[in-house]
């Protein structure tokens, strides 16, 4: 236990947050509890994470949320592992909201994106319904930005899309790729602007992203059978969209569907022909965000992999959040698990009312 890198996860603690302010001390080896010296309250060592209050061993937790991550269906866990179905399902949601937090901390932060496609999958309910998993990724570094639902392919989708590639990105030239769904193009337009204040009332001006290339990828079937690949420029020209890719690099949306094979190979209820479905967007919603931050930081990637400099010729393997540098190493299903997000720093409340009359005498002596 080590009290220089943990903060007080009490909200009303005006040392919420910081770490190495010498305000946590330690209240029990055996019981592994802090305590912080501001609020003088104490907390469990797993506070904040979904290890906290756990009835069962920890490592059984790990194992199972790690067998649910790579695509393990929960019937077998079942049967395996003895559990029952409901604590599965609730060791999933609740490792899924975790990652959802991490991915909104570390992932959902301003970088040179470079390139991006998006897509969606169509997911089957239970009752016939069906629900939209659109979701984007960086090309350059295949890092996952995530994803978000809806029960209709409809503008609001592709807008609440857009707005979480815009939280990614830097204003630079970017090209996105996707297929030939029209609301991309009014929502990539729509998005990427910036609002120029100028002091004056009203609405200001929203200017355009400088060097923004949207392509799109259409592809027609007959039969069931591939047979034409259209692609074609909405906004930017072909010398911008040359220099934002790879050397000899044709106008696709591979890698956004590689991505989705991906989660349909790890999500049990995006298999294809399977008799597993969803009944609740929640389930959906935690098992995306599950895959997806496990395949952005625990998953090593060979596209990745770069020649060692020194020695022999050895590859050095990366994963999508290494690429980005936003870790230095790979990290096990554990280290993300226990991974901690620190709240917003703590803002005195206002004080409302006359100041108090010594402060008035104060302030009237000052002048």
């Amino acid at each position: 236990m080590n009290p220089q890198q943990v903060f007080c996860p009490n909200p009303d603690c005006s040392s919420r947050g910081i770490v190495g302010a010498n305000n946590i001390g330690i209240k029990s080896q055996k019981q592994r509890r802090y305590l912080c010296k501001t609020c003088k309250k104490s907390f469990a060592e797993t506070k904040g994470t979904p290890l906290f209050d756990l009835k069962r061993p920890h490592t059984l937790f790990v194992l199972v949320v790690t067998l649910l991550a790579y695509g393990c269906p929960p019937q077998a866990i079942v049967a395996a592992l003895g559990l029952d179905e409901r604590t599965v399902s609730d060791w999933q949601k609740k490792a899924g909201g975790h990652c959802e937090q991490v991915h909104q901390v570390l992932v959902e932060q301003p970088r040179d994106l470079v390139q991006v496609q998006a897509d969606e999958i169509r997911v089957k309910f239970a009752k016939k319904l069906v629900v939209w998993m659109a979701m984007a990724i960086q090309v350059p570094t295949r890092l996952w930005l995530g994803g978000v639902l809806s029960v209709r392919r409809d503008q609001s989708l592709i807008d609440r899309l857009a707005q979480k590639v815009k939280a990614c990105a830097l204003p630079r030239p970017l090209l996105l790729a996707t297929d030939g769904l029209a609301s991309y193009v009014s929502a990539w337009k729509k998005v990427f602007r910036t609002p120029m204040r100028t002091g004056k009332r009203g609405r200001p001006l929203l200017l355009a992203w400088p060097g923004v290339v949207i392509g799109q990828v259409i592809k027609r079937h007959r039969a069931r059978r591939l047979v034409e690949v259209e692609a074609r420029l909405v906004a930017g020209t072909s010398e911008q969209r040359e220099a934002l890719s790879l050397p000899e690099q044709k106008l696709h949306s591979s890698y956004i569907e590689r991505i989705n094979a991906t989660f349909r190979a790890r999500l049990h209820g995006l298999v294809r022909r399977g008799r597993a479905i969803y009944r609740q967007e929640a389930s959906l919603q935690s098992g995306m965000y599950l895959v997806g931050t496990f395949y952005n930081f625990c998953t090593f990637h060979d596209s990745l992999r770069q020649e060692s400099p020194v020695g022999r010729r050895k590859w050095a393997e990366r994963t999508p959040a290494m690429a980005a540098g936003i870790t230095d190493h790979r990290w096990c299903p554990a280290e993300l698990l226990t991974c901690k997000i620190a709240p917003p720093p703590w803002v005195p409340p206002k004080r409302r009312g006359r100041k108090p009359k010594q402060a008035e005498e104060r302030a009237m002596a000052s002048t």
